[in-house]
């Protein structure tokens, strides 16, 4: 009895062992396939765009960069700017990186990480048009924007200071033409987008007066939640400024 009581003990020990082995090992299976939802904005360049079956620019290849550098997996989720924050509040993604300019407001909502890019805001308007140089000569007139964006709540905030009337599209290049066919007066984009596009193609438009503000980019996740997750992303974008990459990919769509 006493021999049979060992060799059942010993069994049991050996059964139990062998369940923590395995369950050790799918959870490490587990946590190595985590894969993070990145909320996009592809019609966005030099930032975010799409050529051919690719998704290309300069936070696509940053966010790629920082997941290869910190050991995680992401999968893009490509939707207008304005539906980036709700589908976070909806658990339908972890992370955003679509040229979020960090603001007060959306603090409220969102973690940012540290700083990425320098942005901030420019009028445009159509490049035969010499009477409009700054926002101080704006009055009595039309203003694109674009939904959800820091240029939107500029024109939104002033509108009647500047004595504007503001209409709000979807997309960056529907905003263009409502000032290039003359339907608008003006536009309010972020520098390096605008610029950049007008450097890929004679949209008739051009920039006038000084930037509006200082806006900064930052990745954004749900306030108070993937805590770990921002960590590492802003590990990885220190170690990415740290070995170079980081002025590598600026340099490819901007030349800087």
């Amino acid at each position: 009895m006493k021999k049979f009581g060992l060799f059942s003990l010993f069994l049991i020990l050996t059964i139990f062992i062998a369940a923590c082995g395995s369950s050790d090992a799918k959870s490490g299976k587990e946590e190595k396939a985590k894969v993070y939802k990145v909320g996009v904005d592809t019609t966005y360049p030099p930032f975010e765009f799409k050529e051919g079956n690719d998704y290309k620019g300069i936070d696509i290849e940053l966010i790629n960069a920082i997941a290869k550098n910190q050991g995680f997996k992401i999968e893009l989720s490509p939707m207008d700017f304005g539906g980036i924050i709700p589908a976070m509040q909806a658990n339908q993604l972890d992370v955003a990186i679509a040229g979020m300019s960090i603001t007060e407001e959306r603090k409220k909502i969102v973690d940012f990480s540290t700083p990425y890019f320098d942005a901030g805001l420019t009028l445009i308007v159509k490049d035969d048009n010499s009477t409009i140089k700054s926002v101080n000569d704006l009055k009595g007139k039309k203003v694109a924007v674009k939904k959800g964006t820091s240029g939107a709540k500029y024109a939104t905030d002033n509108a009647s200071k500047l004595g504007i009337s503001v209409v709000q599209f979807n997309d960056s290049p529907a905003m263009f033409q409502e000032v290039s066919n003359g339907n608008a007066d003006a536009l309010i984009e972020d520098y390096p987008v605008i610029s950049y596009a007008i450097a890929q193609k004679d949209l008739g438009l051009k920039i006038v007066g000084d930037r509006l503000n200082g806006d900064q980019y930052g990745i954004a996740v749900l306030k108070g939640k993937n805590t770990d997750l921002l960590k590492k992303i802003d590990d990885g974008l220190a170690e990415l400024k740290k070995d170079g990459t980081y002025d590598k990919i600026i340099k490819t769509y901007l030349g800087e």
